[in-house]
């Protein structure tokens, strides 16, 4: 057998027939250009006046980026790199030293270049001269000399394309452009600014945007809607070599270098390359419990990790879920400057057939039939804040924008920038899948019966299960901000919303469709019914017995006799049932205008040797009365989790070696096997993961890790456990490094 017989060959999209030249797509490649060139001639041409006075006369010593100045007036003084890093829109400076002072009848310019074959066209090209010829969309002004050192102001295009350039410094001669020699010293890196009025993520605070831009961790909410949780994620944007892996992402998925001036173009396109789904993008996404070929996705305790391996590997970095791919995604929009949030959606519906509603089936045994629709506990997903030049006014601000794949999008599996005021009108018909957002957070949830003939009949809707809560980090605080009205009206008012979903149009503010009447449609208002059920808990340790409280209210005037089956199930936080553990009948008659509560025990040996990874135990109550009334309810529960402990030896200092311990105590009746635990900290520890064979009941384990802090300021150690009994386990330790 050949050694290609295997071979699977992809075509390649060639320019031919389409362009002249290839579209440049890549950062990575640097245009060479020539040290002089002709006019009217070739680059690289010999010219007879290479050695007369006329070049001669003028020559560049020496370039200054100025990095220090530059990199704290504009906000990027925090990146770890050896190159300047500035904003676009806001004026930087460059010292240049010639040979001898500058005279009236001297040419100069600067040059930056971005990508392979940069052209003005595209401004992937920019030349800023300083001799009074006019220049393209940068500006240039001499701000000051000192003999041969001059200082120069240059003035970025706020619409300017992102990523890195190259620059140089090009004298203009009777015969010619004379530029000097490739000095990757004075390359730059132009960001998105928030500061700049005129750019398109323009922030209008300046506590917004050093949360939303500068700082590097987060708090992610998990959990479930009754006892919200979280967990520290340390975003890492100005960690050495971050910013290089976020352009690589870009470059890595082909997107062409005249786009990259678009917030919205670039955050369409990352949504699809952080997951791997179909590009081999950034991370593999995994929702079982083998992580034996990766890293769990509990283990992650930041981004700065998987990107940089993405970077060097080229190869996709295993394990994510929902949260991972929320933190990496965040940690990419604010190291290339766009305003970014992690937001939770509690009940978050994820809806494969469009039709905002979720169906909950039951067989005639009472069985839950396996739908592709679910609700998960919660869904992690970002925002980013821009402007949206592409949609009526009014839509612009934050954006949803998601990278876990659900459902394809334009053929990908991408999400967003959907604009949130929109979702909250129902305006499901403009760019970019507003309907899949809105249906997160707007489904009616419709239980339905299906008979031995296969026939359904609806007996119960839901309007308020989904989308119930929506959180994110509160701006300088750790504590939640319930941002869930920015999605949705109130409960009242929210039916409004949802039969106008979709009644906008994309161009204009004329209806293109009638969305709005089919879903009606499709989701009928069905008989009041008399009877109501709830189930009630207080929130349950991991390997603790408990006790359900089930509530039945009769509000008619009528006595109720309720024959009604409670199944409890282990379930995974995306709404999907795994184990059944509990099956029980209940039985109970209900006064007039009275409620009766049963109690329900639930132990610890029927559901620890079922339960997964993410603790959640499903419960499901569904009954029928003597009159014909159908009911039914449901309950998430998220078993609480012990936590990690952390501390630092002596207040640490820049450079000098300090201790970080880590321990836990196992205080469950069962071993933890093959235990992993990860630890990092922003500029104080890189991360680092330790193995445990086993801890056993009641033993406990310590980790001592030296580290020397690389800058000052504050810093938070945050850790994580992980193994197949146990995971959510974790421990966060804010610290201040001293100079």
């Amino acid at each position: 057998m050949s050694i290609c017989a295997n071979t699977v060959l992809v075509p390649t999209v060639t320019h031919a027939g389409r362009y002249s030249t290839p579209r440049p797509r890549c950062n990575a490649e640097f245009h060479h250009m020539q040290e002089f060139v002709p006019f009217g001639g070739k680059e690289g041409e010999e010219d007879p006046t290479l050695v007369s006075d006329d070049i001669s006369s003028l020559n560049v010593v020496t370039v200054d980026m100025l990095q220090q100045s530059n990199k704290v007036e504009h906000h990027t003084a925090r990146y770890d790199s050896p190159q300047l890093i500035i904003r676009r829109g806001q004026e930087f400076f460059v010292s240049v030293t010639f040979n001898r002072p500058l005279s009236p009848t001297d040419k100069f310019q600067l040059e930056f270049m971005i990508g392979a074959n940069p052209t003005v066209s595209k401004e992937s090209m920019i030349v800023v001269p300083f001799y009074g010829s006019p220049g393209g969309s940068w500006t240039g002004r001499r701000v000051n000399k000192q003999g041969a050192m001059v200082t120069l102001g240059i003035t970025p295009n706020p619409k300017a394309l992102v990523g890195k350039f190259q620059s140089c410094v090009a004298i203009l001669i009777p015969s010619g452009i004379i530029r000097t020699k490739r000095d990757p010293s004075t390359d730059l890196y132009l960001l998105f600014n928030a500061w700049c009025p005129d750019d398109e993520v323009f922030l209008n605070n300046d506590t917004d945007r050093n949360e939303y831009v500068l700082n590097d961790y987060g708090v992610l909410y998990m959990g479930n809607v009754d006892a919200v949780s979280h967990r520290m994620w340390l975003y890492g944007q100005f960690e050495r070599g971050v910013l290089d892996a976020c352009i690589y992402i870009l470059d890595a998925c082909n997107m062409p270098i005249d786009n990259r001036g678009s917030s919205i173009y670039i955050t369409r396109q990352a949504s699809a390359m952080i997951n791997s789904e179909d590009d081999d993008g950034v991370i593999v996404g995994r929702w079982d419990e083998d992580y034996s070929l990766g890293t769990a996705p509990d283990l992650w305790t930041g981004s700065t990790q998987i990107l940089l391996k993405y970077a060097s590997t080229r190869t996709p970095v295993r394990y994510g879920q929902c949260w991972v791919f929320a933190g990496v995604f965040n940690s990419f929009l604010r190291c290339l400057g766009i305003p970014s949030r992690v937001v939770t959606n509690y009940g978050s519906a994820h809806d494969n057939d469009g039709k905002i509603k979720i169906d909950i089936i039951f067989l005639p045994n009472g069985e839950r039939d396996k739908v592709t629709d679910s609700i998960w506990n919660y869904h992690c997903w970002n925002e980013a804040y821009m402007s949206r030049s592409d949609l009526p006014a009014g839509l612009g601000g934050w954006q949803v924008v998601d990278a876990t794949p659900q459902e394809t999008g334009s053929g990908y599996y991408c999400c967003g920038p959907a604009s949130v005021k929109a979702v909250k009108e129902g305006q499901v018909s403009y760019p970019f899948d507003m309907k899949f957002v809105f249906a997160e957070v707007a489904s009616y949830v419709v239980f339905q019966k299906r008979d031995e003939y296969g026939v359904l009949t609806p007996f119960h809707t839901d309007k308020t299960c989904v989308g119930k809560l929506v959180l994110t980090k509160s701006v300088d605080s750790d504590e939640p901000a319930d941002i869930t009205n920015t999605y949705k009206y109130p409960v009242a008012e929210e039916i409004r919303g949802f039969k106008t979903a979709g009644a906008k149009g994309i161009s204009n503010d004329e209806p293109t469709s009638v969305l709005g009447e089919d879903l009606e449609s499709d989701n009928p208002e069905l008989p009041g019914t008399t009877v109501t059920a709830s189930i009630l808990v207080n929130q349950v340790q991991l390997e603790q017995d408990f006790t359900l409280v089930i509530e039945f209210t009769n509000l008619g005037g009528v006595e109720l006799k309720i024959q009604a089956n409670l199944s409890g199930s282990v379930a995974f936080y995306t709404g999907v049932p795994s184990e059944k553990f509990k099956d029980e009948n209940v039985d109970v008659t209900v006064s007039p205008y009275t409620t009766e509560r049963v109690l329900v025990n639930v132990l610890a040996v029927e559901y620890m040797p079922n339960i997964n990874f993410q603790s959640n135990l499903y419960f499901t109550l569904v009954g029928h009365t003597t009159d014909n009334q159908d009911f039914a309810t449901v309950k998430v529960l998220t078993l609480q989790v012990p936590t990690l402990s952390i501390e630092v030896s002596e207040p640490p200092h820049l450079g000098q070696v300090t201790y970080v311990t880590v321990s836990f105590t196992n205080p469950f009746t069962f071993s933890l096997d093959d235990v992993s635990i990860s630890c990092e900290g922003s500029g104080l520890l890189d991360f680092k993961i330790k193995q445990y064979s086993v801890i056993a009941p009641n033993d406990t384990i310590t980790w001592v890790e030296s580290c020397c802090p690389k800058r000052t300021g504050k810093s938070r150690l945050c850790a994580f456990l992980d193994c197949n009994k146990l995971r959510r386990v974790s421990g966060i330790l804010d610290v201040l490094i001293l100079p």
